[in-house]
């Protein structure tokens, strides 16, 4: 069971003397957690359903449940990003899934994150936030 949070994780690790001895201490806050597991806890979570969200990422259905099933363990960003608007998860909440996915977390210094960033921020939808997207002509849309 998790007790701590990152930034606690970090200062004892940043203080260990041993790298062993902290990972034996720490093991059960530590995660293994696969991307599917990760979005099947989002999904109960927000009282959402794989159907619902594969609609509103405009993903095609098939795809979005290869994902959701781990059978597609490693989709691209923009796809993570697209179930992350649809699920309207936080800024942060979808940081966590790029990790999940094994993918670059968001840089606001960037346009085209920054534009995902505010629409995360927002609730917006993947088709408002495609439009803007295109409107500041900051590179490949979404799905």
């Amino acid at each position: 069971m998790q007790e701590k949070d990152t930034e606690e994780l970090e200062a004892d690790l940043a203080a260990a003397d041993d790298v062993r001895d902290y990972f034996a201490e720490n093991a059960g806050e530590l995660t293994k957690r696969t991307l599917a597991e990760h979005l099947a806890l989002l999904l109960a979570e927000k009282k959402l359903t794989r159907s619902l969200v594969a609609e509103r990422s405009g993903l095609d259905r098939t795809y979005a449940y290869h994902i959701f099933d781990g059978t597609k363990p490693h989709p691209s960003r923009e796809k993570i990003l697209a179930i992350a608007l649809a699920m309207a998860l936080t800024p942060d909440e979808a940081q966590h899934l790029l990790y999940y996915a094994r993918q670059p977390r968001l840089y606001v210094r960037n346009v085209w994150d920054g534009i995902v960033y505010h629409a995360l921020e927002t609730h917006a939808s993947v088709i408002e936030t495609n439009a803007l997207i295109a409107e500041l002509h900051a590179g490949a849309l979404l799905s």
